[in-house]
């Protein structure tokens, strides 16, 4: 890890994000991965979301489809997550040779005004759905950096669909 990245990571745990309640691992087979991970985060169950869309890189929203499964260590939830098609920042994960940890998620009061703190350090948002008034999720990536921020804006009141 360069100077800069450690500055950088740094100046993240400054800007007030609070606790990770999620690590998301991009995988290439759900089923592989569940087996491989039982021991440590299991068991694990599978969500199936149906039909998805969201805005990638700006664009108009597109469909999308992935398989789900959510395991749990202590406080942190563990979402398994296998890209099947559309325009995603997981595609481009695997893509890219990656298969492993993709993004931590925070839960926060409001998406958007996270977003000039997460720029202040080098984060841009490349994923986005606003699925209701109170509920939207983002994808924030930043340049020579693998690992993704996930924000999602959530009530607190609602159970999430994989706790």
């Amino acid at each position: 890890m360069t100077e800069h990245d450690v500055a950088m990571n740094e100046k993240l745990g400054r800007i007030g994000l609070p606790k990770p309640d999620q690590i998301g691992f991009v995988v290439r087979d759900l089923e592989r991965a569940m087996a491989l991970y039982d021991p440590v985060f299991g068991p694990f169950h599978i969500v199936d979301f149906g039909a998805q869309q969201a805005s990638y890189h700006g664009a108009v929203p597109t469909p999308y489809d992935m398989k789900y499964a959510f395991g749990r260590m202590h406080d942190l939830e563990i979402e398994l997550i296998e890209w099947v098609s559309g325009d995603t920042p997981h595609r481009d994960f695997l893509e890219q040779g990656h298969e492993g940890v993709h993004h931590l998620r925070f839960r926060v009061d409001e998406l958007e005004s996270w977003e000039a703190r997460l720029a202040s350090v080098g984060y841009q948002r490349v994923w986005y759905d606003r699925l209701s008034p109170d509920t939207a999720y983002a994808y924030y990536e930043r340049a020579d950096d693998p690992l993704l921020i996930e924000l999602l804006q959530y009530p607190a009141t609602k159970a999430l669909a994989g706790a």
